[in-house]
């Protein structure tokens, strides 16, 4: 199977490149962007003077013949920096097509003899490029590309060519004359830059000769395997939310090691959307689950989170409390101590929480399932094991209508693992969380009721039309009135963002009717909101959930 290769030197959309390559049916690695490459290149990189293949070759490679290509991500680092990785210098000399991504470009650059150095003014989300006209063209190409970069290339390495230049007038598009390395100041990966796909297609199939073989089947069968070789017949404990990733984790290892084997834990932490234990409990009885176990633990969690305002706070005090419950309750489960803890962990989990393949990217966020210190000594144990760890959001939701999910399980929006605590505002009381939980099953009631705008022979909800959606308490007190009575309510404000895969997103255009009606509704019914509005930032700058 044809592969490419990615050098993952932090950026916060590495996997989502490798996502992008697998969508069109090619395999993809990733690797820490300063990772030692002997055993993949061979004798490649052995000597300066490795040929370089014909555009479209498909060289032979002493470790498995498989690897076209390689692809350099971005970075949140500078590469005059000692923060900045470089890679094993021997890409330079293995005669492989090389793709630099930003701070790849830049890095392929500086590394042969270029300058780079900070931009006046940082470079930053939809940017004209134009293309210079090449043989095949008879006109300039101009699109939108995708910024992120505060630094820029003042000195072209020798052999490379300026073929694009972004509207503020810096290198976009370079191109070695006499080697198969291409660079791009922008990232096709992302979903809002136009030409994305066409750019990555070319590379991967125009220049690295691959052919298709990668599918969504090929992945299960890989993961089937590594999870059956790795667990030898041992117990495997599942923590489970009730959510997509955790539900299409719990099949995965249902489908494929014994039933008996997995032990699904899940916990009513009182942070949970409305009937949520109820929907869960039905949902794993339908999937084949022989031990599920339900911990109600509402008072623990709300006492641990009482007058805790911070977020980061909340999400590590609910962390640690989730395995201090777990480890608690394993124990009255009698397991042995070879036992396995799986997570439903997503890569966007992993990388928010600066946790990706190398050990460069930069924390966002912390995910109660990958930055807790009891998490991290677990994976330093080597006992933790998250099958969907690679994929993303969308690919999940692939990967269950696979393993045969319901697709009511299948569609559901993203919910954080932390639940409505990071939904609330500063303080989380119970109190807060009925009044929060009523208002969001009434947002939802409404999205999942009402029809798409505009032609819908589908009948596609506006649920079906958004990719996540959400209801926040404002830690805020506002003045109003209901009849001839003065009434001093929440503040609610409603999120709703389409998106491919949670790494970048918009916000859904609601249709004015729509939102003033669903608006109103969650004022009359919900005695404690007074007042509601709508979120309209984008990610980036803002992430999808407040905290």
């Amino acid at each position: 199977m044809d592969k490419i290769l990615i050098l993952d030197f932090g950026s916060q959309t590495t996997q989502l490149i490798g996502r992008r390559i697998r969508e069109l049916g090619v395999y993809t690695e990733i690797l820490p962007g300063n990772a030692d490459l002997g055993a993949i290149l061979g004798s490649r990189g052995t000597s300066p003077a490795a040929s370089v293949p014909p555009q479209g070759a498909h060289g032979e490679s002493p470790h498995d013949g498989s690897l076209r290509g390689i692809v350099l991500s971005g970075s949140p680092e500078s590469v005059y920096t000692p923060e900045g990785a470089v890679p094993d210098r021997r890409i330079y000399s293995c005669g492989l097509p090389l793709l630099g991504i930003c701070y790849g470009l830049q890095r392929m650059n500086f590394d042969n003899g270029g300058r780079v150095e900070p931009l006046p003014r940082r470079e930053y989300g939809g940017v004209k490029v134009t293309v210079k006209a090449g043989r095949r063209r008879g006109r300039p190409v101009t699109f939108t590309a995708w910024m992120s970069h505060g630094d820029t290339l003042t000195e072209l390495a020798p052999g490379f060519v300026e073929k694009g230049t972004s509207e503020t007038g810096y290198p976009a598009v370079v191109v070695h004359e006499t080697k198969p390395w291409y660079g791009l100041q922008f990232h096709p990966e992302v979903s809002h830059c136009e030409r994305g796909t066409e750019i990555l297609s070319s590379f991967v199939f125009g220049i690295c000769g691959c052919t298709r073989g990668w599918t969504m089947a090929a992945y299960v069968e890989t993961v089937r395997e590594d999870l059956t070789a790795r667990t030898s017949g041992a117990p495997v404990l599942l923590l489970i939310s009730g959510g997509v990733d955790s539900t299409v984790a719990a099949a995965l290892l249902l489908k494929t090691l014994d039933p008996h084997q997995v032990y699904l834990m899940y916990m009513d932490t009182g942070l949970m959307r409305k009937d949520e234990t109820r929907e869960v409990r039905a949902a794993l009885e339908k999937l084949g689950a022989k031990n599920l176990y339900l911990v109600m633990c509402e008072d623990e969690f709300l006492s641990a989170l009482k007058g805790l305002t911070e977020p980061e706070v909340k999400r590590k005090t609910i962390g640690d409390l989730f395995i201090t419950i777990q480890e608690r309750e394993t124990a009255r489960l009698g397991l042995p101590e070879n036992y396995y803890l799986a997570q439903g962990t997503l890569y966007t989990d992993l990388i928010e929480s600066g946790k990706g393949v190398g050990n460069k990217a930069h924390v966002i966020k912390s995910h109660h399932n990958v930055g807790s210190p009891l998490v991290d000594a677990k994976r330093r144990e080597g006992r933790i094991i998250e099958p969907l760890d690679k994929l993303y959001k969308d690919e999940v939701r692939a990967l269950g209508r696979l393993l045969g999910v319901d697709e009511d399980v299948v569609r559901r929006h993203p919910f954080p693992g932390p639940g409505l605590a990071v939904r609330i505002l500063g303080e989380v009381t119970r109190e807060k969380c009925a009044i929060l939980r009523e208002a969001d099953a009434l947002f939802i009631q409404e999205l999942k009721r009402r029809p798409a705008p505009g032609k819908n022979p589908e009948g596609r909800s506006l649920y079906d039309e958004i990719w996540q959606a959400f209801a926040v308490l404002l830690p805020i007190r506002s003045v109003g009135v209901a009849g001839d009575i003065r009434r001093y309510g929440w503040v609610l404000s409603l999120r709703a963002v389409i998106s491919a895969d949670g790494m970048t997103a918009d916000v859904y255009p609601f249709p004015p009717k729509d939102l003033i009606e669903i608006a109103t509704l969650i004022t009359n019914e919900v005695k404690d909101i007074g007042r509601v509005g709508y979120d309209i930032s984008s990610k980036p700058p803002a992430t999808i959930e407040w905290e």
